[in-house]
């Protein structure tokens, strides 16, 4: 069994629960993809896709759930702003993949 930090006294365990947490944090960003799959499955037009004022909202709910659980901002706000950046990325890029395909089947 995983310990808890504080209850870490070798960096054998310290690994193995930093292990296990990614573990759980990529199956967590999966289900956030599938998110941004929806998105771009409902969104009327490419231009919907980049939305300035919900990243600054999901940034903003961000830091106070950060300050709430004891996470640093400083590693809270530039983690989000780059899962942000990289899943609107991930989002056009659907986008344009369902659409493209949507226009092959109808010509």
């Amino acid at each position: 069994m995983v310990k808890q930090p504080d209850d870490c006294q070798t960096m054998v365990e310290v690994r193995e629960g930093v292990d296990a947490l990614d573990r759980e944090l990529v199956r967590l960003l999966v289900t956030r993809q599938g998110y941004m799959h929806a998105a771009a499955r409902i969104k009327p037009n490419r231009a919907a896709v980049y939305d300035s004022d919900r990243i600054e909202d999901v940034v903003a709910k961000v830091l106070i759930e950060a300050k709430g659980k004891g996470l640093s901002p400083d590693i809270a706000e530039p983690v989000w702003r780059k899962l942000i950046e990289r899943c609107i990325a991930h989002e056009f890029g659907v986008y344009d993949e369902t659409r493209s395909e949507d226009a092959q089947k109808t010509a």
